[in-house]
């Protein structure tokens, strides 16, 4: 074997393996999916007999001249969950309690 075969092996070698630390992926825990209404909230924070959300949303607040004051947490404006629905549901509805 010539030098220069082995120096261009060794450089590849080489930039192969920096290549490697620097573009790894982060191993993130396993993720769940998570059923979102349009409202971007889940099924838990939806009500279903009362047809209400239970989260709050910040919104932007003005004094009288119209400058910005800061936020406030008011309560949600969505009414219905409208997201996906849970496969108990689907294939048979809720008999308890009786209605």
């Amino acid at each position: 074997m010539d030098p220069v075969s082995l120096v261009v092996g060794g450089v590849l070698l080489a930039v192969g393996f920096v290549a490697g630390r620097l573009g790894r992926r982060r191993p993130s825990g396993p993720v769940t999916p998570q059923a979102v209404c349009s409202c971007g909230h889940p099924l838990s924070q939806h009500d279903p007999e009362r047809n209400t959300c239970h989260a709050e949303v910040v919104r932007d607040t003005y004094n009288k001249r119209g400058r910005w004051a800061g936020h406030t947490w008011v309560a949600c404006s969505c009414r219905q969950y409208i997201g996906p629905r849970p496969i108990d549901e689907v294939f048979a509805p809720r008999v308890l309690p009786p209605s």
